[in-house]
């Protein structure tokens, strides 16, 4: 149970500094990215696996790299819905699913690292 607290802390946190990096992608309070993370995990949970099925002949075809497009159109769902957290398009969109996950690793691989 801690673990899953802690990673839902670590997915707020890394939405906030991705906020801050990518324009165009913006959270209004850190209680706005903890529910923004809890609606993103429930989306990466539902709504992404039946995304990547049916657009899994083009995911095929671009050798994977249709799975950004995928990402970038959670993010904006979860944006669209989310109050408090704001994406204003989908190239920002795009680049926030780049920095969010990239950001997210770090925070991940830094706290396993201090667990240890």
């Amino acid at each position: 149970m801690l673990q899953f607290v802690l990673i839902w802390v670590l997915s707020a946190i890394a939405l906030v500094i991705t906020a801050y990096i990518v324009p165009g992608f913006a959270v209004t309070s850190f209680a706005s990215a903890l529910l923004a993370a809890v609606i993103l995990g429930l989306l990466n949970a539902i709504a992404k696996p039946i995304l990547v099925l049916l657009t899994l002949p083009l995911t095929v075809v671009t050798l994977g790299l249709f799975l950004f497009i995928i990402n970038a159109l959670v993010i904006w769902l979860a944006g669209a819905i989310t109050p408090g957290f704001v994406v204003t398009g989908f190239f920002p969109a795009l680049l926030g699913s780049i920095v969010l996950t990239l950001v997210t690793s770090l925070l991940t691989f830094l706290v396993g690292s201090v667990r240890r």
